[in-house]
């Protein structure tokens, strides 16, 4: 009877044990459910192919956009179609509405926003989309492209908390490859902070791709334009089949 009775002590102690494992189980689902399902307001700088098709994106998903140009009242007929959840205003505006920015603009810009809206954007994260281009930009592409864009763009920018994505795929995917079947497009990542990478990540797959974390702010060069992972676009499964194998040094 003893034995009996020990036995059911211990049942009941693991069935005690599962009732307490479950309710905390429970109790953690309704913070993480939030946690996937956080709302932005975010600043689009540069409201063009890129920064147009990523808005509607953001706000089909329900997320609060602010587009700007430097021509702003040339947006306002896109805010209008975009709906209650977006807005046109200034470049200014758009660095102080935004919980999140994205600056997608020619790359010779970069200097100037970093110095005119440093106040605005300091402490944010900020999703860098450009690519210098000598052609376009001058010679200050070069010594970009010389240092990694990832690392110039943080320059340009400081004081953000900066992630370089959306760099490397064309505008016409951008707007019409989105949630691709069966499997989506993989946008590239790179950044020095864990938090800012992990908002972009959020924001790549609520605008219908997957993201792909190559690295910080140095590794982005592995996807500049000309760079392999910037060649074509690649599933999240090619891309990191790609980042697995051991990086070929630069013939001399």
């Amino acid at each position: 009877m003893q034995l009996n009775s020990s036995r059911a002590s211990l049942a009941h102690f693991f069935t005690a044990l599962l009732i307490v494992i479950s309710l905390v189980a429970l109790s953690m689902q309704p913070a993480q459910a939030q946690n996937a399902q956080q709302k932005y307001k975010i600043g689009i700088i540069g409201t063009g192919k890129i920064g147009g098709a990523l808005a509607r994106h953001w706000v089909k998903a329900g997320h609060e956009v602010l587009i700007s140009s430097r021509h702003s009242e040339q947006l306002q007929d896109l805010a209008n179609e975009l709906g209650p959840r977006a807005k046109a205003g200034t470049p200014r505006e758009a660095a102080a509405f935004g919980e999140v920015i994205l600056v997608s603009v020619p790359y010779a810009a970069m200097p100037q926003i970093g110095k005119d809206y440093a106040a605005e954007l300091a402490g944010k994260v900020v999703l860098d989309t450009g690519n210098p281009f000598e052609g376009r930009d001058g010679p200050m592409a070069v010594e970009a492209l010389k240092k990694g864009t990832g690392i110039a763009s943080q320059e340009f920018l400081a004081g953000t908390r900066l992630v370089r994505a959306f760099n490397c795929i064309p505008a016409a995917s951008l707007a019409n490859d989105a949630n691709r079947a069966p499997r989506r497009i993989a946008i590239p990542l790179a950044g020095d902070d864990a938090q800012a990478l992990e908002v972009a990540q959020q924001l790549v797959q609520d605008a219908g791709f997957s993201p792909v974390v190559v690295g910080p702010l140095a590794a982005a060069v592995r996807f500049e334009l000309g760079k392999e992972l910037a060649s074509k676009q690649y599933t999240a499964m090619e891309m990191e089949a790609i980042l697995s194998r051991p990086e070929t040094a630069p013939a001399r």
